[in-house]
């Protein structure tokens, strides 16, 4: 089989949730939520074996209610948080808990699924995120490179910031800042930066993007207008601090640097409907992964405003005079952006685009039909951006 095919998992239910497996380094794992409004919900780990190209899954009923969001503890990897929806007294509220999930799955399988394997388990319930007071659930992130001690819940207009404590059995509300002002005050999403010492997240509210301190609660920026319509998503540079990446529903993908939020550093404009999601790669900055919700998951490589510009950089050491040359002439031309490639898996709006946390040149894509590709960097450019 030809490296670069991708590999195809149906689901058999619509789902627009997934995440990486954050706490597991060493095996390639995705957690994917599904929304079913007939049947329980459920949670597909799904381990990839990328030695024989195969997918191995196991499935948690998530008996609470439709996923809408699904994220990993940075550091156990056993715990998950999910905003799903309930009905309570006839209205449909968000409400968002923290689960484990049995020991025996904590970590990835590499048996081929056999018919046990096929068994569907429950998750233990941790604790809830109570919004009852907040409003409905957008999302929940936990602190980068964190103890999985600290987590962020978005609900209506308000950021709550959460101590997980007794081994995650009880939410603690350790601080909160409610968004204030006219139009519509609900915010579609956020992300926490790994930067500055985890004190600082970035939010979206209608077209509006915000930077928030985590220790005041108080907003540090205010890009109005980052988007022509709804902002989706956000994702901070790995390498890059002040650098954030947005997308929405004006079809674009808009690159800051927070300490000047004027102008966009670099727009993006390859797709031809709402921008659900954008993500850059976790090693290789240069790489941006986004999905829409024209069916297509396109992969960028924004070198010109990476951590390395220039290509990868060589240390002089290594050179010989002839080579040194030949580098100080390549070293004048920053490199070109482009799209590296557009993948046309999916036949339904991508809702989930992400990258692997165990392996820097694989990411999956979710559509809402339920179906997941999991797909590979080219090999050429992968050569080509290690060389």
């Amino acid at each position: 089989m030809e490296d670069d095919a991708p590999v195809i998992y149906g689901l058999e239910f619509q789902a627009r949730a997934l995440t990486p497996q954050t706490a597991e380094t060493d095996a390639i794992r995705f957690l994917v939520g599904t929304q079913s409004l007939r049947y329980d919900n459920q949670i597909h780990i799904i381990d990839f074996d990328d030695e024989n190209n195969i997918i191995n899954k196991n499935v948690l009923l998530h008996q609470v209610g439709e996923i809408w969001h699904i994220s990993a503890s940075p550091a156990d990897k056993g715990v998950l948080a999910t905003c799903y929806n309930k009905t309570s007294d006839s209205k449909v509220v968000t409400c968002a808990a923290v689960w484990r999930m049995p020991k025996e799955l904590e970590s990835g399988s590499h048996e081929s699924p056999d018919d046990s394997s096929s068994n569907t388990q429950t998750l233990e319930l941790l604790c809830h995120l109570d919004n009852t007071a907040h409003g409905n659930m957008a999302c929940v992130m936990w602190e980068p490179m964190g103890d999985g001690k600290k987590i962020i819940s978005l609900a209506d207009n308000n950021i709550l910031l959460w101590d997980l404590q007794e081994s995650s059995a009880k939410a603690v509300l350790s601080s909160s800042a409610a968004l204030e002002g006219k139009g519509q005050l609900r915010f579609t999403s956020g992300r926490w930066s790994p930067h500055h010492n985890c004190t600082q997240i970035a939010t979206a509210n209608d077209t509006t993007v915000r930077g928030w301190d985590t220790r005041s609660m108080r907003q540090i920026y205010s890009i109005e207008n980052a988007h022509g319509q709804l902002v989706r998503d956000l994702d901070f540079n790995p390498n890059k601090q002040y650098y954030l990446a947005s997308c929405g529903d004006d079809c674009k993908v808009k690159f800051w640097d927070t300490r000047n939020v004027t102008e966009p550093v670099k727009t993006l404009e390859e797709h031809s409907h709402w921008v659900w999601n954008v993500r850059y790669n976790h090693s290789h900055d240069q790489l941006i992964l986004t999905g829409s919700s024209d069916s297509r998951v396109i992969l960028s490589n924004m070198v010109s405003i990476s951590s390395e510009p220039f290509g990868h950089m060589v240390d002089d050491d290594e050179l010989s005079d002839q080579e040194e040359q030949h580098q100080e002439e390549k070293i004048k031309e920053p490199l070109q952006d482009s799209v590296i490639a557009t993948y046309e898996e999916h036949e339904d709006s991508v809702y989930a685009v992400e990258w692997s946390s165990a392996d820097p040149w694989l990411f999956a894509s979710l559509s809402y039909d339920g179906r997941l590709v999991i797909n590979r960097v080219p090999r050429a450019l992968k050569y080509h951006i290690l060389l």
